[in-house]
């Protein structure tokens, strides 16, 4: 299967703009799980799509760009990824660690390029912003978007374009002579959401409320198994009563999410409470002004 060149468009547009998504709009269209939605419903294979962007959230789940600084390209990773896993038939987590991840650690160097080209309209407006040019400023703004997309879109169109033969090579030596790389690269992409996940207890307060971790591992474990078997009955009874119109699906993380959200709900109002009690209880002191030892 080719890629079609209306799917070169529609990704390179896509890639052109997810970088625009994540720096101003904030829409959640600039995350890498939907990059691979999108590339999903793009090239016919939603499945794929998901596994790959799935996996690439959970590989930068805890990575951001503190002071400025670049991360890896998730989202062109995930579009390139995709698309060539789909129109190759390449495995998932094969394509994520033989061209997500190296694709989206080679669009650092991009996005370094993208800000030093950016600092040129910044310069610009610095001059309007002296001579009180209003339309000259907001010209300026618009333009300096253009390094930013450009730096996503022309590298993804050009992969698209003429990269197709070189991955089709790289993948047929992946499944033949050099086989036992390929299984150790799929290997190594079912585990790289692991390593997001390390990093995101490396940074969250886990010491402090590792009992919510705790609960939350069980719960999930408990409603985990629980879907499950009640889906794997239900899907038992439907094959033999045949008039059961019932559909039975396995939604854990839905239920997980939900308990998730009233356990914040609750520890938020509890906080809320005790931050309006110490506003309301004004702090006593002694009939000299010193502070008492109780408060200390």
């Amino acid at each position: 299967m080719s890629i079609q060149w209306w799917q070169i468009l529609l990704l390179s547009l896509y890639a052109g703009y997810q970088i625009l998504d994540e720096l101003q709009i904030y829409s959640s269209m600039s995350a890498p799980v939907f990059a691979g939605l999108f590339a999903g419903l793009v090239m016919g294979d939603l499945q794929a799509g998901l596994i790959i962007g799935g996996s690439m959230q959970l590989t930068v789940l805890g990575v951001g760009t503190f002071g400025g600084a670049s991360r890896i390209d998730a989202n062109s990773g995930t579009i390139l990824a995709t698309a060539f896993s789909i129109s190759l038939g390449m495995n998932p987590e094969q394509a994520i660690a033989a061209i997500a991840v190296p694709v989206a650690s080679l669009m650092i160097q991009l996005d370094i390029l993208a800000r030093f080209a950016n600092t040129y309209f910044a310069h610009r407006i610095d001059q309007h912003v002296e001579t009180m040019n209003y339309k000259a400023i907001e010209r300026n703004y618009l333009l300096g978007a253009l390094p930013w997309s450009l730096s996503r879109m022309i590298p993804v169109f050009l992969a698209l374009a003429f990269g197709g033969g070189l991955v089709e090579n790289v993948v047929a030596v992946l499944n033949g002579d050099l086989k036992w790389l390929g299984d150790g690269l799929s290997v190594a992409g079912a585990v790289l959401p692991a390593v997001g996940f390390a990093i995101l207890l490396r940074y969250l307060p886990v010491k402090k409320h590792f009992p919510y971790l705790i609960l939350g591992f069980t719960i999930t474990a408990l409603l985990a198994t629980l879907f499950s078997n009640v889906q794997l009955l239900g899907t038992s009874v439907a094959s033999v009563v045949k008039d059961l119109p019932a559909a039975f699906n396995s939604l854990p993380m839905l239920a997980v999410a939900m308990i998730g959200f009233s356990l914040a709900a609750i520890s938020y109002k509890n906080n809320q409470r005790t931050e309006n009690q110490q506003v309301a209880t004004p702090h006593s002191t002694s009939e000299e002004g010193e502070i008492e030892d109780d408060e200390i």
